[in-house]
């Protein structure tokens, strides 16, 4: 089957401080791909990367066969995202906020109009359509920021911790649609998470990352063959340590510091 997102020795450097380290690995078209690590294991830089926000101090990475460095509009064109923090407009209705994303992708009323509809319906908020923003629950902000990431029909969603900060029964539903969406849109999917269940509901194929390297890569089954082990849980520990990470400190400093060349 052929790849839609490979990339080769991907590194990005912040001084002396590595968050992505000589990355390498693919993702083919259709798949649901899983990056799996703690908190500051490079999972949201490697993202950053990936859609044009940030530039790698080496290696290639290619989108949908464009270079996202050279090619941004195309790479762009191609894939829709979710991002850690929320982005959606809380003084506009839900409605307008997808009409917002249109505009920006340069979509006609005529085109863009129906499948807006269509989108609300399918994240179940078709009802809430012309209700503020600022008034809908975490989780319903989460299922419109998803439609909104449809709304040009991309090749690929990214998905950065899409369930962070939710409770399970509202997680379990985000995956549902995740889940629908890919089989019905057949829309490539990558997401960043350090939530085993997910990974297990949804992943087809894993990579576990930590301190900026890919550790492992390949399907549940290979990984636990692979580590010795019978849980995902278990392969997770025994790669990536059992002492509880930091928030702050480094980790905290060094995003800091990403945010603010993404700001210049």
């Amino acid at each position: 089957m052929e790849n839609i997102i490979e990339t080769k020795g991907v590194t990005k450097k912040y001084g002396d401080f590595a968050a992505v380290n000589d990355i390498s690995f693919s993702v083919q078209k259709g798949e649901v791909f899983a990056f799996l690590g703690p908190n500051g294991a490079g999972k949201t830089t490697t993202i950053k990367m990936l859609t044009t926000l940030v530039k790698p101090t080496s290696g290639s990475i290619i989108i949908n066969g464009c270079d996202p460095m050279r090619q941004q509009h195309q790479v762009r064109a191609s894939f829709g995202i979710v991002f850690q923090d929320p982005s959606l407009d809380n003084e506009l209705t839900a409605y307008e906020n997808m009409q917002f994303h249109a505009i920006l992708y340069g979509l006609q009323k005529p085109m863009y109009h129906e499948r807006i509809l269509d989108l609300l319906r399918l994240v179940e908020l078709y009802d809430r359509r012309d209700s503020f923003v600022k008034n809908f629950s975490g989780g319903m902000k989460r299922r419109l920021e998803i439609a909104r990431g449809l709304l040009h029909h991309p090749k690929i969603l990214f998905l950065d911790e899409p369930t962070i900060g939710l409770d399970p029964q509202t997680r379990n539903h985000i995956w549902s649609y995740i889940n629908n969406l890919n089989k019905k849109e057949h829309v490539t999917i990558f997401f960043t998470t350090h939530h085993m269940e997910e990974v297990e509901r949804i992943a087809q194929r894993i990579a576990i990352i930590d301190h900026g390297k890919i550790l492992i890569i390949g399907t549940i089954e290979e990984i636990l063959q692979k580590a010795g082990v019978n849980k995902l849980e278990d392969a997770f520990i025994t790669l990536t340590g059992s002492t509880m990470r930091e928030e702050q400190g480094n980790v905290g400093l060094n995003q800091m510091r990403i945010n603010n060349k993404l700001m210049r």
